[in-house]
């Protein structure tokens, strides 16, 4: 049945034809077919060697309009930290202990924020945390001293962009359900910040491709010059 859906849905869209950023995303909301509220992503292919360090491409962005569902965020820390990690409202605080609890197979969170002399505990979490992109790091902004701004920015809607192996981003940027400009905001808000982080190293054409899709249904091409790329 969703083989027929989706085939449906892919004779909706002019495979000839580069659409614009907000005519693409209004096309792929008509044709999700899913029963859950799927989740729009964005895919950009870059004209970059991530094997070279200097052309890894990463960063993160708090997206205007969030992402439908507020984070849920642990928080490993100390002292006074403690107190300030609960009172901005992370969802689990801990020190040694929610070390162990990791350790025993809990990753019930989204996000996990680190204090910097956690970091000696954290770094033995390093074969759970890290398939699950869920390991603390000072360039995403998750190992801080400023836990309450942290837990605050990944609440509101804060995501990572960062290019894989094969010079490809994929990042989320809202639920099929939201209004066409909120999507559009989030979107273009995206798009600008990953163009801004350009390697000067990077050489030819560094946005090749953008493509927008829902969870289930099909890419839609994206016209980059439409959006400055």
């Amino acid at each position: 049945m969703a083989g027929k859906k989706f085939r449906a849905a892919t004779e909706q869209v002019d495979r000839s034809k580069q659409y614009s950023l907000s005519d693409a995303l209004t096309l792929v909301k008509k044709i999700a077919f899913a029963k859950f509220d799927e989740t729009v992503e964005v895919t950009m292919v870059l004209g970059v060697d991530p094997r070279k360090a200097d052309q890894l491409v990463r960063g993160t962005i708090v997206l205007p309009h969030g992402l439908g569902k507020s984070k849920k965020v642990a928080v490993i820390a100390g002292g006074d930290k403690m107190r300030e990690a609960q009172e901005a409202g992370a969802d689990e605080v801990g020190a040694e202990d929610l070390v162990e609890k990791i350790k025993g197979g809990y990753t019930d969170f989204d996000a996990l924020i680190a204090t910097p002399d956690m970091m000696r505990l954290v770094g033995t979490l390093g074969k759970i945390l890290g398939p699950r992109g869920l390991m603390p790091n000072p360039k995403t902004g998750t190992v801080t001293a400023d836990v309450a701004t942290a837990i605050k920015e990944t609440k509101a809607g804060k995501v990572e962009y960062r290019v894989d192996k094969t010079g490809v981003i994929h990042v989320g940027v809202g639920k099929v359900s939201f209004a066409n400009d909120k999507l559009l905001e989030n979107s273009k808000a995206l798009i600008d910040a990953v163009i801004k982080a350009k390697p000067a190293t990077a050489k030819g054409r560094y946005v090749k491709k953008i493509n927008v899709a829902s969870t289930m249904g099909p890419g839609v091409l994206v016209d980059a010059s439409s959006v400055g790329a």
